[in-house]
Formats: structure tokens, sequence, C-alpha cells
């Protein structure tokens, strides 16, 4: 287009030597056209969401109906595929959100961002240019397009897509102003500020990067200039772990890595990270080599993934969810940035358009929409939507350097940290709506001595090493607050890490170590831990040197070289401590991880008395309203989102509960403070499973299986599985006709469309919805499947059945890799019969298997680890156990009513939870008691019970208790245990 329109005004006479065409990017008429649009829609009087603009050269104005309505979904979803013919599935790899369509707040997300999953259709804008999504005080930059004072302009093209992007108005006045988001003056007292110097640890190397766990507060990640990682317990001052830098698979290193490493072994870890969770770390190196460890609570580090990730250095690795996939986005010296899937370690993205290595990488999200920042040594900071439609923005950072971009807490509020190659250093808050520099904060040497390092803390502080000391400000004002020396010893530019709290701060000092400053919190914290040092899950961990190791990265330690050169490009990446070349086989033996080991004699001590809950004022407890007819709970689960709780009773009909938004409960996730809604669609339909007219619906076994996204559940009760639309509940398709009836379902973890279904007949199906086809049968059960677990860790199919038997299977080729029957306990009849269910741990290897004569932890090679059989305190046969969402406790419902909570690792028992402290005295039935149990998703300590009577009750630990059972005191002596089998012993260990 905009070749035809030089050649039109070229060819025009009267334009001929009067106009010059000036050079345009390709994106830039389409820019023109979308700020036209933009303005436009920001002076219309009746804005309205997803407006259809029609005209370029006329204002438009919205009207309800023609120009402003969300149409409503079509019966044909583009997103989710045609509906396919009788018996066939569709596809779901894509589909909409589970929460009923609103209408975006004005705090949404816009300007260049796109939604990476769109779940609506857009309207296409006439005359076809693709459309732009409207800023907001997000990250757009774009309300109005000012470039900030010594920045350059910005190219902002929209994603180049057939339908119009969403578009917020923000706000309105004569001239459209767009504020963002207002943040209350912070109010805060000394008490605050990280200033007191509580700990110090020798690390023995020099500390290049820190982070600190996001659930454990103490704990601490810590990466060195000699390529080794450590995993501290800050309050102990013990090192839990440590991992030399070694190439774990020299066979599958790519020959730039290998001939990096024979010129110069020396490897630096420039940046280490925890996952979300705290389940996994991430670690990049100084030449090419991302690592990624899976953590066990107990302080033990597991090899999950290497990744030959950049040609030369990786410079920054942090953890992101796209598309609700966790990954790791990763950037280089190659000048590029790539984003990886953590189960597989297989390449999702790669983000080119940098001309100088990449620095620092930011990925965050504004509701829905997923988008990174990343920043290169020239001092350039772009932002990237996860699609292949290139950078949306191109500013420059003040300084023209090496910056970091950082969120505060809550995610509302952006800024940068960053040192000039002259050593000014400049850190400023950005005003996002309107891409310019919101604050500049004041205090730093003229001349900085290094690159500036800093973190933001509880959504109030900002704190950088700078001029041998911490120094604080207060978000909201461009004054210094107070620097703090940590009593001397600090580097010119020290590094510095927050826990997530903001109670501990963690400085690097001179001499190749650590300072942990606290405030008053942190302090009480500490002290805390101090009164729990005789810890009975753990013995003392034997003592570790602290001398810097000199290990070759690719065999055994020869020809140390102590020359190093400067790195000029990042001088805060330091260069590493050794140099090492010769070429040598990998020895693994050179340094013992020192991990946290339970007591083998804990067993043999007297048992202490169980903490019972008997009492309704102990708990928070809530019956969930119903007034469908009340059938016995079979199945019961809670949508990803923590928003809602599904459950499937006997007679084939499923009840669905949302919890709303409210002032007593602002988060909108269920809870037992506040009662939900037993929600059903406008139609009033019931979501109701097929089923088999020659067998009672009380025989039948159900099951169920919800999407990832929460927008379809599959589910049968002994009939045909039936797929469901979650929010109209109607049926979108049904197959596998009976006999057999399906048993139990699990979706592929890797990819929705393939289902494993367990059969009435003993066999496993894999059934491939897309195509409706069963692609393979697995049999070695005796009879019905009960229970199905993937592992993408393990790269593993395990299923239980109803002969107390575990079969893993291959899920490559779908081979069987071994079997095993279930041990009967002492006093039990050998063989075991009846249900067995299975669930993998978070960690992916071990696997929780429950049966009605116990609960049991098994290894990836289907080997008994703990064991747990029911007596004393809870002497009834079992009826379903489960994991919390966090790995660390066991949910276990008896027959008789109680409930059991058991620490995971060791399934020592915590406490016991009465039927009487959760059925209210007005239930009808008092012999009722849960026959499945479904952990909160993202809340620990809150289940939900499904009850023989129908009832559905949602539990949770008193305001006072927060968590169930906890530490037993030194009198009562240690948490007792009857399992035969010696602890887990956290081996890495592969299926045979």
């Amino acid at each position: 287009m905009l070749v035809e329109l030089k050649k039109l005004i070229e060819a025009n006479p009267l334009f001929r030597d009067k106009l010059s065409f000036p050079s345009f990017k390709s994106s830039r008429l389409r820019t023109l056209i979308n700020q036209s649009l933009n303005w436009q829609h920001q002076l219309c009087k009746n804005p309205r969401p997803n407006p259809d603009i029609k005209t370029l050269f006329t204002d438009h104005s919205c009207n309800p109906t023609s120009n402003g309505a969300r149409p409503p979904p079509p019966t044909n979803n583009p997103l989710v595929g045609p509906i396919p013919k009788a018996g066939q599935f569709p596809p779901i790899g894509a589909h909409g959100p589970f929460q009923p369509v609103v209408s975006p707040s004005p705090g949404a997300i816009a300007g260049w961002m796109s939604s990476n999953s769109p779940s609506l259709p857009h309207p296409s804008m006439a005359a076809g240019p693709p459309g732009f999504v409207q800023p907001s005080s997000a990250v757009g930059f774009l309300k109005h397009p000012r470039t900030p004072t010594g920045m350059t302009g910005m190219d902002y093209q929209s994603a180049d897509s057939d339908h119009l992007m969403k578009r917020i108005r923000t706000g309105q006045s004569d001239e459209v102003s767009f504020a963002g988001v207002a943040h209350t003056p912070n109010v805060y007292s000394q008490d605050d500020l990280t200033k007191t110097v509580v700990r110090t640890l020798n690390q023995g190397s020099n500390v290049m990067s820190m982070d600190f766990h996001p659930q454990q507060q103490t704990i601490l990640l810590v990466g060195t200039n000699v390529g080794d990682i450590s995993l501290w317990e800050v309050g102990s001052r013990e090192r839990l772990a440590h991992k030399p830098f070694k190439v774990w698979d020299i066979s599958a290193a790519s020959m730039p890595l290998q001939n990096a490493l024979l010129n110069d072994a020396a490897i630096s870890v420039n940046r280490c990270v925890w996952g979300p969770d705290g389940l996994m770390l991430g670690v990049a190196f100084s030449k090419h080599i991302v690592h990624l460890y899976t953590y066990n609570p107990t302080g033990e580090l597991r090899q999950h993934l290497e990744i030959d990730a950049h040609v030369g250095g990786v410079n920054d690795i942090a953890f992101a969810h796209p598309n609700k996939q966790l990954c790791i986005v990763t950037c280089g010296d190659d000048k590029m940035i790539k984003v990886w899937d953590v189960v597989a370690g297989r390449k999702q993205y790669t983000f080119e358009g940098h001309e100088a290595p990449v620095y620092s990488v930011c990925p965050h999200h504004k509701e829905s929409i997923q988008f990174i920042f990343s920043t290169a040594i020239d001092g350039k900071i772009k932002a990237w939507l996860y699609d292949y439609l290139g950078s949306r923005v191109d500013y420059d950072a003040p300084g023209n350097w090496c910056t970091m971009m950082a969120y505060s807490a809550d995610g509302t509020r952006l800024f940068s940290c960053g040192t000039s190659k002259e050593g000014e250093s400049h850190l400023v808050e950005w005003n996002e709506s309107e891409g310019a520099i919101k604050r500049t904060y004041s205090g730093f040497r003229k001349r900085s001595l290094g690159v500036v390092q800093f973190d933001t803390t509880r959504n109030r502080f900002l704190a950088a090493g700078d001029e041998f000391q911490i120094k604080f400000w207060d978000m909201d004002n461009m004054n210094m607050l107070t620097t703090v020396d940590a009593d001397g010893g600090l580097p010119a530019s020290p590094r510095l890490r927050f826990n997530k709290e903001g109670s501990l701060l963690a400085v690097t000092t001179s001499d190749n170590g650590i300072k942990i400053l606290a405030n008053s919190d942190g302090v009480r914290l500490l002290r805390m831990l101090e009164g729990r040092a005789m810890d009975k899950n753990r013995c003392p961990s034997e003592p570790i040197s602290s001398k810097p190791l000199t290990i070759n990265a690719l065999g055994p330690a020869s020809n140390v070289s102590a020359a190093i050169a400067p790195t000029l490009e990042r001088p805060d990446r330091g260069p590493p401590a050794v140099s090492i070349s010769s070429l040598g086989t990998i020895d693994g033996s050179r340094l013992v991880d020192v991990k946290p080991r339970v007591a083998e004699d804990v067993d043999k001590i007297k048992s202490w008395r169980i903490p019972d809950i008997s009492d309704p004022s102990q708990i928070k407890a809530l019956r969930l309203p119903d007034s469908i007819a009340a059938s016995k709970v079979v199945r019961l689960i809670y949508t990803n989102s923590g928003l809602s709780l599904l459950a499937l009773a006997s007679n084939a009909v499923h009840k669905l509960w949302k919890w709303q938004r409210t002032e007593r409960n602002p988060s909108g996730k269920a809870t037992a403070n506040v009662a939900p809604q037993l929600w059903q669609p406008p139609s009033g339909t019931l979501m109701t499973n097929d089923i088999n007219e020659s067998k009672p619906t009380e025989e039948s076994a159900a099951c169920i299986a919800l999407s990832k996204n929460d927008s379809y559940v599959m589910s049968a009760s002994g009939g045909k599985v039936s797929l469901f639309n979650m929010m109209t509940f109607k049926v979108m398709t049904m197959f596998m006709s009976p006999p057999p009836a399906a048993t139990f379902l699990a979706f592929h973890p890797q990819d929705n469309n393939i289902i494993a279904i367990g059969m009435e007949d003993s066999s496993v199906q894999i059934y491939n919805v897309r195509v409706d086809e069963v692609k393979t049968k697995l049999k070695g059960h005796q009879n019905r499947i009960t229970g199905l677990a993937f592992s993408p860790t393990l790269n593993a199919l395990v299923s239980s059945g109803a002969d107390a038997q575990l079969c893993m299977w291959s899920i490559d080729k779908w081979e069987k890799l071994k079997s095993r029957f279930i041990q009967a306990p002492a006093g039990r009849q050998s063989p075991l019969v009846g249900e067995t269910k299975v669930q993998f741990h978070n960690d992916q290897t071990h696997l929780l298997v429950v049966h009605e004569s116990q609960i049991s932890v098994y290894d990836s090679k289907l080997e008994c680890s703990r064991s747990w059989s029911p007596k004393d305190a809870l002497p009834a046969p079992i009826s379903s156990a489960i994991y919390s969402c966090d790995g660390l406790l066991v949910y276990a419902g008896f027959c008789d009513g109680a409930i059991g909570v058991f620490d995971a690792e060791t399934l020592r028992f915590r406490c016991r939870i009465g039927p009487s402290a959760y059925i209210p005295t007005y239930a009808v039935s008092n012999t009722a008691h849960p026959l499945v149990i479904a952990p909160h998703p993202s809340e620990p300590n809150q289940i939900a019970l499904g009850m023989s009577d129908g009832a559905v009750h949602v539990v949770e630990p008193s305001d006072a208790e927060l968590k169930w059972g906890g530490t037993p005191s030194q009198d009562n002596g240690p948490l007792p245990s009857n399992s035969s089998n010696p602890p887990l012993t956290g081996q890495p260990s592969e299926p045979r």
C-alpha cells in the first residue's frame, strides 16, 4: 500500500518536485490509521468495548446495537473448531475461558497488547487494516504516542491479524488524558525497612545472583562466578545443597558449546531464579547452558533439564505462563529471546529484533494478556507478545546501556534501573499509559563503580546497591529515604534481593559472602525458626566446606589459570574465578550434596498425642447450599482457577458452585467464609450424563476430567462419555458407547486431544478425540481401572485397578514398563482387592497410592518407600486420599467420617478432624462419611468433601490456627509413623 501511495503522489504533476516522500517503516501507515481510529473512539460520547469502526474520515459514535454490543459467541467458534460429526470430539487446545464474558474494566490491559489466547470473536474493520488494542494503565505505553525526553520514537504496530482487537477506553477529558493506576501514598515507619544485619553467610566465591524461595521465606538460592549454586537456610545458616557446574550430557552438547568449553572452561552463573510455585528453579550460565532443577521442600535438588539455549552467554532467565503452560524465558549474547516449556525443554518461541546482546527479560501479564519486556546492552527496550509478529515497542532506556525492569509485587507499577557506560545510574518508574518516565529517583553516585542492581518490595519500597551501601526509596517519593551500610564490607555495587514478604534482604559482600538484613517482622521470623531448631523431621546436616571449588565443567580439574579478562560489555556479570581447559569424563563425585535426612530412629520413639479437632469452633466449615435432589457425591473437583467447585452425583447429575467477588471475599476464590451460589445457566439446564439403562446408576462407575482452562468437562456415569460446555451446560458431543463403560478419565499432559480412558473391562484406551479413534489399548490389569496418573517428567502413565495392581506405561510407544501389586499390610489377607487410586506428587516422580487398607508413596521404579495403615485414632477403612496443592500434605477420608492430615514426605500423622467438627448438627444423616476429597488448587489448607449423603462441605483451619496440625512441641515427642519401609531417599531414579 505504501508503494502504491508513493507512486500516486509522484505521478501527480501538482505534487512533482513539491513533496518529498519520507522513508516509512513497513508498519507506519498501519500505525497512523490505528492512531486515527483510537482517537475517534477516545472522543466517542458513548464508548463501548470492541467497537466496529467502519470509517476513517468521519468520526464514529458507538450505539448499543450496531457499534458497541458484543455479539454472542457463534456456534462454530473458530478457536474451538467446527463441531464434528456425531461421535467426534472438537479439538480443545485453545478455547475460551470458563468465566462468563464481561466487559473489561477500565484498568484492563490494552495498548500494543493483544491476547495471546483470544477467546472472543472480534469484528473485522472495514477496508481491512488490522486492528489495534488501545492502551490503558497497563504496559501499552501507547495512549499518546509521546516520546519521552531523550528517548527515541517508538513503533507500536498492532498484531497482523484478521480481527479487531479489544479497545479499552480508560479516561476522558477535554484533551484526553490517561492516568495510570491511582496509588495511595505509602505510610511507613523505619521498622518496615530491612536495616538490621541478622545473619552472615560465607559462600566462598563471588555471588552473581540470588533469589528467595516464594513460599519458604528463609530459603535462599545463590549462584556464583565459578558456576556453582547453593541453597541456604538463612535462619540456621545451614547450606542445604551445593551443586558445582558440570555438563550433564556432553554427548548432547552442541559443537559451539564444546568448543567454548575447550577454549576456556571457566563458567559463571548469570542468573538463578525460583519458579512461581517454588517446586523448580532455573540457572542461566555465561556459556550457552540453562539448567532446570526440581526442588523437594526438604532441601533436595534434582536434575531436570539441560538446555543448550543460546550461542554465547545466557544473560537472564525467568519463568512465565503463556497459554497457562509453565515455561522459561531466556535471553543471550546471540541477540535472541527464547521461550521453552519446562516439561521437555522444547522451544516454543524465538523473538528476534534486538541489535545487541539481550541483557534481561521481564515476563508479566495483565489480566489474560501475557507479554515480555526485554532490554539489550545498547539500551533498547522491546516488548513481545507470544506470537511471531515482532516487537511491539522500541524505547531507549535511560543511560542507554545495561538495564533491568521489574514490577511491584501487585503487578501494577513498572520500574527500571540501569547504569550508563559513563557510570551514571538511573532508577525510574514508568507511566505505562503515557509511554513516558513518570518519576526519576535521586541519590545515586555520579560515577557508579559497576552496574547498579535493584529490587522492589511490599508495593512500597525500592532498594538499590550503590556507593558500598544499600539505598532505599519510597515508591511515591523521588528523594531517597535512607542508606544502610550493613556494618561495612559491601562492594561498590552490591547485589541484593528481598524475600517475598519484604522482611529479609540478602546483600552480597566483598569477601565472597552474603549478609541478611531484616526488619522487625524478619527478626521475629528468625527467632521463631530458632525456637524450632530441634526439628524432629531432620537430623543435623553434615558440615560443608565453603571454600571455592575448582571443578572442570567437562571433567577433572587441571591447568588452573588465574588470568581473567574483564568483560566490558556486562561488567556486573563478572568473569568466572577460574579457567580450566581439558576434556574428560564427567566426575560427579567431587562434591557430595548435603541433603536433609529423615532420622531412621524417629519411629522408634514413643508416639505423641495427635491433635484431635472435634468442635466446630476449631475450624471453618461450610455446607454448600443445594436445592437439587441429594444423591451421594462420587466425584468432586475444583476448577483450576479456584473460583468454583464441581460435583458429580451417583444419579449422573453435575452440580456447580461459584463464589462471587464481595467485600468479604475480594479474590472471589472458594472459601468457607462465604456461601457460594449453586449455579445454572439461564436455560435451567442440568448437566446430566448419559446412563446405562440396563444398570442402576448407583452401581455404575463415574468419572470426570476438567480441561486446563475450565471451559469443558468430560464425564461419564456408566453410559457414553459426554463433553459439556461449562458455560452453557450443553452437551457438545458423546462417544464411547458401553459396554465396556468408562471408569476413569485423564487428559494427556501435553495434548488435550489425547485422553486416557480406563475401562470396566480392565483395559486402558488411548483415545484421540480430534479424529474420533482409539489410538491403542493397554492391557495388563485383571479388573476394572480405578485410577490413572500421567507424569511428564517420567514420560509415563501409571494405571491402577480394582485388582490392587499398578502398571506403568511409556507415553511414547505405549509399552508396559513394569507392574506391581500393592503390598498387604500386616494382618490383612493377601492378595488385596478393591479400588486403588493413584496421584503423582508435584515432583512428578513420587506416586501416592490409595487403597482402603493403606496410603503409600511409591517411587519412579514402583517401589514402596513409605506406607500408613488405619489404626489408633483413625481405625476405619480409607475412603479417599489426595495431595494438597503444594504437595506438602496428604488428606485422607475415612469411612467413619473422620479426616486425617498427614505430612506428604513421611506420612506422619499431623491431626484428625472428627465429623462433629464439620457436619452441622441439623444434618439429616449422622452416619455420612466423605467418599471423595478435593484439594483447592492454590490454598493448600483448604479441602472440599463429597459425602455419602449428597452433601458437599468446604473445610479450612480456623483463623487462629491457619494450618493443620502444626509442628509438635518438644514435650510431646516426635510425630509417630507406623511405616515398615525406609524413608524417601530422594535419589533420582528412572523406570526400568
